[in-house]
């Protein structure tokens, strides 16, 4: 039990640490733009880390939780992986790198485990409990496909994610950006486009709409009010939300003038910085809380105990599709882990906020809102399809994506493959230092 509670208390010093780490992510533009001062930005920011508690589920949660077969490792496995993730992501921090806080956690996880299966099994075959024969790399989860035709997961899908992540947001800010520059003339064709855009947002969002039969715990009497506050629900008003700002925008965009087109690009800004900040703190806090779900699985699993004799506290049951479970957490857990984001963002990360802000490429208002937009966005999509992306590259990603709109030279290229370098070489660092801290850890400590 000991051990299990060293690991609880490091995981949310993880996340609290991801939070100074990341926080460059979300304020970076707006401090950029002088939209808001450093002090504002950060208090802006970490609110809507702590607001996305009541908008994100749990899906990214289970995703990191299954990084490595829970039935096959131990706690000191979970524990090397917390440490080695913490370190790296205290050294990129010193060092101004914008690398993945998200990707340091996988790569530590599963790194450990990898070491762990070889020190207990070596390179030959071993039978596993479920009578199948394994070797030490099937220890890591590192591809499933979806029973329900859904995106699969593994860790090989948040390795091929480091890539997809930023070209999803620097072709989605690029699209953004030509939108508002076309909607910014006068000419009657791009309302036409920004109409038909609003009926196609309004239409696909209400298909996603969950409804109150299909709603397990209601947190109303009221069906309205527990449909509009059902968190998959919120997620999808948000994003029509999103959309539907910046479409009002463009259709009087061309009747502003520059210095009032200003002033509604640097409110918009708000709203879009916002938004990535809530994207931000339900797609990191989420591993954090997979990390402590995975651990007390594990427990149970090492210990003998069983789950009925754990305190309720603890009450955490992993989903299991194959055999109809469904997945629980004590309120706590999520509570600890957006709380622990939130305090983190407060801390700041000036460092990496130099980097993101001014370094890629220079950011005005326009860019500022156009990127933060296509962030926000990428992350709800992947949450909704349980991908534990980098809010890191997706930013940078989208940061580019607008960059490009005005000319490829805009973009600085030789910060940007430096970028691209420490995000490569993230998960395999992490997870060779894991593995080191794992054996050091198993001469002291009996698992």
């Amino acid at each position: 039990m000991t051990l299990l509670l060293i690991i609880i208390v490091l995981a949310l010093i993880f996340d609290y640490i991801n939070g100074f780490h990341d926080a460059a992510n979300a304020i970076a533009t707006v401090v950029a733009t002088k939209v808001l001062s450093p002090f504002q930005a950060v208090v802006w920011a970490a609110f809507f880390n702590f607001l996305a508690y009541w908008v994100f589920g749990f899906g990214v949660a289970d995703t990191v939780a299954k990084t490595a077969h829970t039935m096959d490792i131990n706690l000191v496995v979970i524990l090397a992986g917390v440490i080695a993730a913490i370190v790296w992501n205290l050294i990129t921090w010193w060092q101004g790198i914008p690398s993945s806080s998200s990707h340091t956690l996988i790569g530590g996880f599963a790194g450990a485990a990898l070491a762990h299966a070889i020190a207990v099994h070596g390179f030959s075959g071993y039978i596993a409990e479920d009578g199948k024969v394994q070797y030490w790399y099937d220890i890591v989860s590192w591809y499933k496909a979806s029973k329900d035709g859904g995106m699969p997961s593994g860790v090989i899908i948040i390795i091929a994610f480091i890539v997809l992540a930023p070209l999803l947001g620097a072709l989605m800010s690029y699209l953004i950006s030509i939108w508002l520059l076309n909607a910014s003339r006068k000419s009657i064709y791009p309302k036409i486009f920004t109409v038909a855009l609003m009926i196609l947002t309004i239409w696909f969002v209400q298909s996603q709409m969950v409804s109150y039969a299909d709603i397990e715990k209601p947190r109303f009497d009221s069906h309205f009010w527990s449909v509009a506050f059902e968190s998959h629900n919120i997620k999808w008003f948000l994003v029509a939300f999103i959309i539907l700002s910046i479409s009002i925008f463009c259709l009087i965009f061309s009747s502003l003038n520059l210095n009032q087109a200003n002033a509604w690009l640097k409110k918009m800004q708000l709203l879009s910085s916002a938004a990535f900040s809530l994207g931000h703190g339900g797609n990191d806090s989420q591993k954090v809380m997979g990390i402590i779900a995975a651990a007390v699985a594990v427990y149970i699993h090492t210990s003998g105990a069983t789950q009925l004799s754990l305190p309720d506290w603890l009450q955490v049951i992993l989903p299991d599709d194959d055999k109809g479970i469904k997945g629980a957490m004590p309120a706590w857990i999520p509570l600890a882990c957006y709380s622990a984001i939130a305090a983190g963002t407060l801390s700041g990360g000036w460092k990496i906020v130099k980097t993101m802000g001014s370094k890629i490429t220079k950011v005005t208002s326009f860019e500022g809102v156009a990127a933060e937009t296509a962030g926000a966005l990428t992350l709800y999509f992947t949450e909704h399809f349980k991908i534990p992306v980098s809010t890191t590259h997706t930013i940078t990603g989208s940061i580019i994506g607008v960059g490009l709109t005005k000319r490829i030279s805009a973009v600085r290229w030789g910060v940007t493959v430096s970028l691209v370098w420490a995000w490569i070489l993230t998960i395999p660092i992490t997870a060779l230092l894991a593995s080191f801290v794992y054996y050091f850890l198993s001469l002291i400590i009996k698992s």
